[in-house]
């Protein structure tokens, strides 16, 4: 319904659909690699070049933005939609870094399970940002973005569990210190997926 307004050759729909696949695939590398509870050079690698291409994507749309005088949704929420999809990926590579400077090592059950919980978020995201595509989809976004807000309560909740038992049991202040980054990082993982469900709420509501 908005092709009439931009160029053919460039759909910025498409690109928030490429943009918030290479969301999907970070959080879907993260489950794998506490899953296997090593950071190893390898892994390092592979999730900067996830994060990479998401980059490049985001860049993309910008500079589009930038030259394109009439847009298909508002050109702040144009800007929101993909800074707020670019910092998912930047989190999650947050994560793993940390991870790998912390030398973290060994399958922690509570981050596998923020890790499952992550790429649940992050799937639901996907398929409120694939919605946008047509006005006729708001059943489709608006369920995922409850979901999504679903999680983020899930989330908030995980963390404090943690904390109260990484303080408890943990006598070692480093690796409380560690521990304590690594799971309020992931639990921002899962704000940032819920700011981009408020910025797709809004893009739905003003196109209603």
């Amino acid at each position: 319904m908005f092709s009439k307004f931009f160029p053919r050759d460039f759909n910025f729909f498409k690109l928030f659909e490429k943009q918030i696949s290479y969301a999907v695939d970070a959080a879907r590398f993260f489950r794998e690699v506490v899953s296997q509870g090593c950071v190893n050079e390898d892994a390092l690698s592979k999730m900067s070049a996830i994060e990479h291409q998401a980059d490049d994507v985001a860049h993309t749309i910008i500079e589009q933005l930038n030259k394109t005088f009439i847009t298909p949704i508002d050109r702040e929420d144009i800007h929101a939609l993909t800074m707020e999809i670019d910092d998912i990926v930047d989190m999650i590579n947050t994560i793993v870094n940390r991870m790998r400077i912390y030398n973290i090592t060994g399958v922690d059950k509570n981050l596998v399970e923020f890790a499952k919980v992550i790429e649940e978020s992050v799937q639901a995201v996907a398929r409120a940002v694939g919605g946008l595509r047509d006005i006729k989809n708001v059943k489709v976004v608006y369920d995922a973005c409850v979901e999504v807000n679903r999680l983020e309560n899930v989330g908030d909740s995980m963390r404090d569990k943690v904390l109260m038992e990484l303080f408890a049991t943990v006598k070692d202040p480093i690796a409380v210190i560690k521990w304590k980054d690594i799971y309020v990082d992931a639990e921002t993982v899962l704000d940032v997926c819920e700011d981009v469900a408020h910025v797709v709420d809004s893009i739905m509501v003003k196109q209603a």
